[in-house]
């Protein structure tokens, strides 16, 4: 059953416009009668009816709700450096696939793409869209945000006082993310991902004066995408619901 994300509470009629319900009347061509199942803000979700077809809106009726448990009992967030070509785009579907509660984008030292401020607002949209189709693909009960591209002292500053940073880094550490997870079980945890290129000697400085974990997923170097999503894995593995 095809799945929706709604801007209101789940009531006794509800109505979906925009994008999503041409997309319900013109390309998947459901029909009065047929049922979908829907989203609210709060992550609660039902089934719903179709009531009517608008030229732009499509009218639901709610049939039941759903008792789901779709999302991991921790906040795993990813500041993924800007790599180059539509990396970023993978990285983004697969990233919400596996549970991230969020995405920073991320202009590091060694970025190699550089976007003018119209650039990132469309980038940024464009992202925000493929984590909204990725959301509902994969059964999520809310649509991870895509924050506004920023520098890693921003990102840094952004961050509540119980968010563990963990860096992943390729230079030389002795420290593996394995070890530092077993050093905190804690409920936010801020995955950083450098570009292509890696994070500079600089922002690893700025990382270690703030309290971050600057942690090794091993003795090879993984491209950029093969990083973050290994990473968010290991996290969802072990504290989140990842494996069952």
């Amino acid at each position: 059953m095809r799945r929706f994300f709604i801007d209101a509470p789940l009531g006794a009629e509800m109505s979906i416009q925009g994008q999503d319900a041409h997309h319900i009347s013109r390309v998947l061509r459901l029909q009065v009668g047929d049922s979908i199942v829907v989203v609210a803000p709060d992550g609660s979700a039902g089934i719903a009816l179709i009531n009517s077809i608008l030229v732009d809106k499509v009218v639901l009726a709610l049939q039941e709700t759903l008792l789901e448990d779709k999302e991991a009992p921790l906040n795993v967030y990813l500041a993924q450096g800007l790599p180059k070509s539509d990396k970023m785009d993978f990285i983004v579907q697969k990233a919400v696939e596996l549970g991230v509660r969020g995405i920073y984008p991320m202009d590091a030292e060694h970025s190699v793409v550089q976007y003018d401020q119209s650039k990132k607002n469309k980038r940024v949209e464009r992202w925000q869209k493929i984590a909204a189709e990725a959301a509902k693909q994969c059964g999520r009960s809310v649509i991870p945000i895509v924050e506004p591209i920023r520098d890693l002292t921003a990102i840094l500053g952004s961050l509540d006082a119980e968010t563990v940073v963990l860096m992943l880094y390729e230079g030389q550490t002795a420290q593996g993310l394995k070890q530092a997870l077993a050093k905190h079980h804690a409920k936010n945890y801020l995955l950083l991902v450098g570009p292509e290129g890696g994070f500079s000697a600089k922002e690893v400085a700025l990382c270690q004066s703030r309290g971050a974990y600057i942690v090794t997923l091993g003795p090879r170097i993984l491209r950029t995408e093969t990083a973050a999503l290994t990473g968010v894995s290991i996290v969802m593995y072990e504290y989140g619901d990842l494996g069952g």
